[in-house]
């Protein structure tokens, strides 16, 4: 899954974790902020959790305010991207990150994983055991930018571990490899819409999905164990990976260690339907 950090050009330069490159941004370089602007940030479901806890807003609403829908290329899947704004300071057609003034990000300690990467873009993610030798790493290199210029030297393994990566990656990784997955498949194979609006569901409105789980049939179909219960239902990054693998079972029939296994009355009615 590539992860579009800009929509300037990619220098196609293949980085490992270990490869070396100096930069660095700060409030002090002529280009600061520039980097903000007419970009198309795709939200992971982590950025949502934190970025609806930071405002304070319900998923529902956070989503209905600063998200716009699109399909990821190459899936029929339902993502989201950061809204922009009409920059009123740029005399173009600039739009801007909602969330960036003059003296930087207001949201820096929760933005969203693809402006942890930047200046690096990544072309795969696998999030499998070995993956290191399945992804490669990439300079987005604008031609505003001047971090390059800085005496700042990090390898991308340090970089990711300083900008907070490695945590969203991880978090994250369900969905990603979920995504990789259906990517793979024959462009002719389609998902229902229902199962689109479950994805979409399950990745973005945290707080609707409880209501799905604790307000509708869902625990009287299946056999969830006590203590998952109690954990979904205050957890949600807990509340995510249970949702993420049991989107696997529907999506692609994939056994989870019995956890969806469904309750007898469920079966009988479902054979009688």
């Amino acid at each position: 899954m590539e992860i579009p950090n800009t929509t300037a050009g990619i220098e196609p330069v293949k980085l490992s974790l270990d490869s070396r490159f100096k930069f660095r941004c700060h409030k002090g370089i002529k280009c600061f902020t520039k980097c903000c602007g007419d970009i198309n940030i795709i939200l992971t479901p982590y950025d949502i959790i934190r970025l609806k806890n930071r405002l304070q807003l319900s998923s529902e609403e956070f989503l209905a305010i600063y998200t716009e829908p699109q399909l990821l290329e190459k899936t029929d899947l339902p993502i989201i991207t950061l809204k922009l704004l009409d920059d009123d300071a740029s005399e173009s057609d600039k739009k801007k990150c909602p969330f960036v003034r003059k003296d930087g990000c207001i949201i820096y300690k929760d933005r969203p994983t693809t402006c942890r990467y930047y200046p690096l873009g990544v072309a795969s993610l696998s999030h499998k055991e070995g993956a290191d030798d399945k992804e490669f790493y990439f300079f987005v290199h604008e031609p505003h930018c001047l971090g390059f210029e800085e005496d700042k030297e990090w390898t991308i393994r340090e970089w990711r571990k300083d900008q907070g990566v490695d945590t969203h990656d991880e978090i994250n990784a369900g969905w990603t490899d979920l995504i990789v997955r259906k990517r793979s498949f024959p462009k002719n194979v389609m998902l229902t819409e229902q199962s689109k609006n479950m994805f979409f569901l399950i990745s973005y409105n945290t707080d609707k999905f409880k209501k799905f789980i604790f307000e509708s049939s869902f625990l009287d179909r299946y056999k969830i164990d006590g203590d998952t219960v109690e954990k979904i239902k205050e957890d949600e990054i807990a509340r995510l990976e249970f949702g993420i693998k049991w989107l696997k079972t529907l999506l692609f029939k994939q056994a989870s260690k019995d956890q969806f296994e469904m309750n007898e009355n469920a079966k009988v009615a479902r054979k009688k339907s």
